[in-house]
């Protein structure tokens, strides 16, 4: 049978430790006893508990002082006191110090197993709690946004800025440029990391069920409003809300936002309660929100109130030279997520990858590599792991594949044909690429190319090797 938990049992009457171990080891529990607080101490040491329960007047080192030298070492480890009913405020003090719960004496065997339960199940969910937010912290680690491009030190740079302060930040740019991971980053490294971070997706909603998600209801403020329900900027209280597509709200929306930004209070749908809250707001859209104020479609005050800090996070078609690493980034942790020993992309597969222009910017390739990870059978990603229209967008026009050649031989190609679709303008080409001009002219003094204002082109030879006309 598996053990519920190890506890160890301290008490100076040998009766009474005898019987209490027998009666948690039929309750499914692995039990260690000690007969005074030294040897509980060394025990403890020993064996590794997950709960102390221990007498509270004993000779030599009492409950309490073995209490706290326990939780000198684990703060966390819970501590059951027993005593006798004349000593229960000493036992009540000692929970000030630390104590998880108290029992008094004779004790009662049901009882005593709720307690032991009650008190492991809460360090059990201050664990998970605690596990949680080292994976979140892990996660959202800026070693985790993947960029080496100039756009993307750039936003590095805002984060690392804004991040310590409060101020209201606009996160713009394309669908998929991962706007939801750079506001998770920036509560990640605030003072607000260890409050809680709250998303909501504005355009997935109606306006009712969008204010009632913002602000909450009151029992009865429409039909199926059977309680009264809490929302996202009370849920947020103390951290961050970020508001994803801002641009699709409605204008009496609108309107309480404002008020919050500007007051920090609101009222729930259906109530008349002032609620007050601190909240820190993140709003990212796709859309040119200065285009919809100038058409009538969002409130001018609404847009300043939001864009005290604008982070423009750029398409993946401008960093160009962050694919192969973002590549690499996902192929790791899919493989590891997936338990498979996938490790590396065929030369031909990561030509394509590199080549393909991707719309759907970092989500669409952060999908293209799930898939792919989970088609394989073998180690390396192939190119028939690929979605049929990567290669479609090549055989449309798009940068080809190179099967069978080098990164150099790829990297060469991409400036050469930027250069050629820009007019050979090695600034507009530098952009696209994210790379630097400097760069992109040594590397044609190297491939022995035209100068830069000539418009330099390539040609295929019958082996797939690629050469400058």
């Amino acid at each position: 049978m598996t053990s519920k938990g190890r506890i160890l049992v301290v008490d100076d009457e040998p009766n009474a430790r005898t019987a209490l171990a027998e009666i948690l080891k039929e309750e499914g529990y692995q039990v260690e006893t000690a007969a005074d607080g030294f040897k509980g101490l060394a025990r403890a040491e020993e064996f590794g508990p997950d709960l102390v329960l221990t007498d509270l007047k004993m000779p030599g080192m009492d409950g309490v002082e073995l209490l706290r030298k326990l939780r000198h070492h684990a703060s966390d480890l819970p501590v059951v006191l027993m005593t006798a009913f004349g000593a229960v405020e000493t036992a009540v003090s000692a929970m000030r110090e630390g104590a998880a719960d108290y029992l008094t004496k004779p004790l009662n065997t049901d009882e005593l197993v709720l307690v032991i339960d009650r008190a492991l199940e809460r360090v059990r969910l201050r664990r998970e709690t605690h596990e949680l937010k080292s994976q979140l912290t892990e996660r959202y680690r800026f070693d985790n946004i993947v960029g080496n491009s100039p756009e993307m030190q750039e936003v590095f740079k805002s984060v690392a800025q804004v991040a310590p302060s409060r101020a209201t930040v606009l996160l713009t740019g394309e669908s998929g440029t991962g706007k939801e991971l750079v506001a998770a980053a920036i509560h990640h490294r605030s003072p607000r990391k260890d409050g809680p971070f709250v998303r909501l997706h504005c355009a997935a909603l109606a306006e009712t069920l969008l204010e009632s998600e913002l602000f909450g209801h009151e029992r009865g403020a429409y039909t199926g409003a059977d309680r009264r329900r809490e929302g996202r900027f009370e849920q947020a209280n103390g951290g961050t809300l970020f508001l994803d597509e801002i641009g699709d709200i409605s204008p009496s929306t609108q309107v309480k936002l404002l008020r919050v930004l500007q007051e920090r209070q609101f009222e729930r749908v259906g109530g008349n309660q002032t609620q007050t809250v601190d909240v820190r707001l993140i709003a990212a859209t796709n859309r040119d929100l200065k285009q919809l104020v100038a058409e009538g479609r969002f409130r001018e005050d609404l847009y300043y109130r939001l864009n005290v800090i604008n982070v423009c996070l750029p398409p993946l078609r401008r960093r160009k030279s962050d694919v192969a690493a973002l590549s690499a980034h996902f192929l790791e942790r899919f493989a590891r997520e997936n338990a498979k020993r996938v490790d590396r992309f065929s030369d031909a597969a990561l030509a394509q990858i590199v080549a393909y222009s991707w719309p759907g910017n970092v989500r669409e390739l952060e999908n293209v590599v799930e898939r792919a990870v989970v088609l394989t059978d073998g180690s390396t990603i192939e190119l028939h792991h690929l979605p049929a229209e990567l290669g479609a967008a090549e055989a449309e026009g798009a940068t080809p594949t190179i099967p069978g050649s080098t990164m150099a031989d790829i990297e060469r190609h991409a400036i050469l044909a930027t250069l050629e679709a820009h007019g050979g303008s090695t600034s507009k080409a530098a952009e696209v690429l994210g790379i630097s001009v400097r760069k992109i002219q040594y590397k044609l003094h190297e491939y022995g190319a035209a100068p830069k204002s000539a418009v330099p082109a390539v040609r295929k030879t019958e082996k797939g090797e690629l050469h400058p006309r």
